[in-house]
Order: C-alpha cells, then structure tokens, then sequence
C-alpha cells in the first residue's frame, strides 16, 4: 500500500519548500525508515541552495536518494536518521544512519544505499553527524598523520573539528584549532587542544589539514606547514577559483598538497576497506558525549522550509543543525 511523505526540495536558487510524494509499495530488498533527525550539512547545501553546484560536478555531487537534477530542481540530503517500520525481520524496530534527504518517510533500497544499525551508545540525534564524521575520518586516513605529529587544523566548522576530535585522540599528538572566531576557542577546549588565530598559527607542522573554504584559509594551512609537510584540503569551493599561493617556498620546502574527498575510500584503505565498513566506523565513533555539542540547534521538519534561508546564510552562526521530525 502507497504511503504519503513530504521532502525538503531545493525548488530554485535561494527558495526552498516541502513537498507531497506517495511513496511506491515497498519491495522485497527495500526498508521503510520513519525519520527521527535528519542533519543540514552547511557546507555541501550551501551550495545547492545557491545554484553553485558546477556542471562539471553534478554526477559526482549525487546522493542515493535525491530526485530531481541540478541546479534545480533537487530533493537533497545525506545525513538522516530514523526508525524501522517494514523491511526485514533484523532490522524492524532498529534505529538506524542512512544516506536519505529531509523527509519524513523513505525507502531504502538496501542493496544500493548505506544503512548503519546504531550501536547502543550512540544517540539518534547525535548520529546525524555519521556522514560528516566520515569524510573526517577519511582526511585523518589521506594524510597518514601518526603518534607524536604536530598537527594544524584550519577552519573550525564542523568537518575541521570533526578532524580536530580524531587527532586529539591519537597518542602524543599536538594539535592546535586555528579559526578566526575566539569563539571557536571553546571547541579547542572541549577536545583538549591548543587554539590560536590565522597569524597566530604554529610554524613547522608534520600536517596541517585546512577545512575553511577560503584562500585566506588555505594559504594559512601552507605558511604553518614544515619541510616536505602534507597539506590535506577538505574545502569544497563550488564554482569559485580559489588563489593558491604556490610561490615563496612552497616549492623550496616540497610541500605534498593532498586533495581529500569521501568520494572513495582513502588509498591507504581501499584494498581492505568497503564504504560501508567506513560508514560503520564513523558510527562507532560517534560514542562520545561531548560530540553533541556540535550540534548547535534544533529545527521541527515543519519549519524547515522557513528557516533553511537563515540556517545557509553567509557568516551563519552555529554548526550543525538538527531536524526533529
């Protein structure tokens, strides 16, 4: 039997609205998931929010089960959280991370799309920030960072404290936050590392990692690495051509500038590593109280439509935001 949900779609630059579709009778491999939390990933809807998606990306910037195509318009989203209600027998009743749009009812086909049974110490609402965890995990994996490495992260949003978290976490480490917010100073605190300001940064990194989307950024990230130092970049810039400074020493100093992307399993990995045992893993590492405070607002599904234009704003305050349903 057809049932009814609504979705959050992207109906044209800067204009969102929710949406009524019939969902089609559940098949054999399929589950339905009545949602609990859905996450707004700033960074990626941003730019779906403003048409900047480029052509030359939008096969790539697909989720599994958006509908529509780019720039508009597209039912989006990959951060979602909810409840079994039919599928089979081991997961009925199981609350579960899947990669599903803002809606209020899906159906996962389960032999194309992701689906993580949440682990007892791993609350629903924190578990929006699985897919964001991910590509922090995935970065930590690019860069190859080890016990004892001096570590920069630049851009305390949500990915670069994420990649924060994982490194402090790692033997011996020393780790230093760089924003230009001193508010971001109480992530730093809340993770036990070091903070500072771009001009303020350390000089002679093992790794520096830059998750701010700017050329300020990105140059920041290079000034503080060391000789022969790996520079991870996590930003996704859309359409826009970032300056690079790519003078001065960075060829005297063989700087490695690594691109890192969730896309594929980190190289490192890929031999013994599936997307869905990494997937797991981001879940599993989500066991940690103080993750929650990441998650710095809460919107009713309802009055989402309302409030995505302030939540994707330039400059917004605040991280992640959850959506209840």
């Amino acid at each position: 039997m057809a049932l009814a949900a609504r979705a959050l779609w992207y109906a044209s630059r800067r204009h969102v609205e929710l949406r009524e579709t019939m969902l089609s009778e559940r098949g054999e491999t399929e589950a339905l998931v009545r949602m609990l939390y859905s996450g707004v990933s700033r960074g990626t809807e941003r730019l779906v929010f403003n048409g900047l998606v480029p052509a030359t990306d939008r096969d790539r910037m697909c989720v599994p089960l958006q509908q529509g195509e780019f720039p508009f318009p597209v039912k989006y989203g990959y951060c979602a959280v909810g409840e079994v209600e039919a599928g089979p027998e081991t997961l009925v009743g199981k609350t579960v991370f899947t990669l599903a749009p803002h809606q209020d009812r899906v159906l996962v086909p389960l032999d194309k799309v992701p689906l993580v049974v949440l682990p007892a110490n791993v609350p629903a609402r924190r578990a929006v920030l699985a897919a964001n965890m991910e590509t922090a995990l995935n970065a930590v994996w690019d860069a190859g960072v080890g016990p004892g490495d001096r570590i920069v992260v630049v851009g305390a949003g949500l990915i670069g404290l994420l990649v924060t978290y994982l490194c402090s976490g790692i033997a011996g480490c020393e780790v230093t936050l760089v924003d230009l917010d001193p508010g971001r100073r109480v992530y730093a605190d809340l993770f036990g590392v070091r903070f500072s300001k771009p001009l303020d940064g350390p000089a002679d990194v093992d790794v520096a990692f830059h998750a701010s989307a700017t050329a300020a950024g990105l140059a920041c990230a290079l000034a503080c690495a060391g000789d022969e130092a790996s520079v991870v970049e996590l930003s996704w810039f859309g359409d826009e051509d970032p300056a690079v400074p790519l003078g001065a020493a960075f060829h005297a100093r063989r700087l490695k500038l690594i691109s890192s992307q969730v896309g594929q399993v980190a190289p490192s990995r890929r031999p013994r590593w599936t997307c869905q045992r990494r997937l797991e893993k981001a879940v599993a590492l989500l066991a940690d109280d103080r993750l929650d405070q990441l998650i710095t607002e809460e919107i009713a599904f309802d009055d989402l439509a309302r409030e995505m234009p302030r939540i994707l704003a330039p400059g917004a305050p605040g991280l992640t935001a959850a959506v209840r349903y």
